[in-house]
């Protein structure tokens, strides 16, 4: 099984690099990460990641949905998925291999960013707990965020549907703990549990607390078994 995930997974980054798309997607997410670092410190005097890390979330929101839109959208157009159902692999194979390719691409995207706080290094001191923790964190909420979008292409074979149900279901989750004033008191902690953000914020403080790893845990087991029922079905 390890296997065919792993072969699965190592053609689809592959492919990644194969499409003009994705250096179209890793340049402007460098420019939007870059504009949020620096703003910070020629505008403000502000030397840290706080603001890079803070609009994280609202970034992947938009990103991780143009990376896994088609993942299965454009298989489904162009006949590949039902070659790929006749090789000795199961619909879990298939989903786990393509979540964790769009979750090393994400990855990859950060990667250049570790240029940041290499920079502020050579101006200042660098706490490295919330560095570290930042990171950590962005990998984990690029996980969770990547099942969703690999979820909604999983639905529809229209790469521009599945960008916007993925984008729907990463901003809501993202700004779910925002919208509390309009939640009844009753229902402020779970909602509040349920948002994303709070999650993220924790983690990239350098709090590391195993409810919030547990919690991306979880949302990415229910969206990739989301995607194999998804699967199922339409075979």
């Amino acid at each position: 099984m390890m296997t065919q995930i792993s072969t699965i997974a190592a053609k689809e980054f592959k492919d990644y690099f194969i499409s003009p798309i994705a250096y179209i997607v890793i340049a402007l997410f460098l420019i939007v990460s870059g504009w949020f670092f620096f703003s910070t410190f020629f505008i403000f005097g502000r030397a840290d990641l706080r603001d890079f890390f803070s609009f994280l979330p609202i970034t992947f929101s938009f990103f991780i949905p143009a990376i896994t839109m088609r993942l299965f959208s454009e298989e489904k157009n162009v006949g590949s998925y039902e070659t790929l159902l006749t090789m000795p692999v199961s619909f879990t194979d298939i989903a786990i291999g393509k979540f964790l390719a769009a979750t090393l691409f994400t990855a990859a995207m950060l990667l250049p960013t570790l240029a940041y706080p290499l920079f502020i290094s050579f101006i200042g001191d660098v706490d490295p707990g919330p560095v570290i923790g930042g990171y950590f964190g962005a990998i984990l909420l690029a996980a969770a965020y990547c099942s969703m979008g690999i979820f909604a292409s999983a639905l529809t074979r229209n790469q521009i549907v599945a960008f916007i149900i993925g984008c729907a279901l990463c901003f809501t989750l993202t700004i779910l703990d925002r919208m509390l004033f309009f939640v009844p008191a009753k229902l402020t902690a779970l909602i509040e549990y349920i948002g994303a953000n709070s999650h993220f914020t924790n983690i990239s403080k350098g709090i590391i607390d195993s409810r919030d790893i547990l919690y991306f845990i979880s949302l990415v087991f229910v969206f990739i078994f989301s995607t194999y029922i998804v699967m199922h079905e339409k075979n």
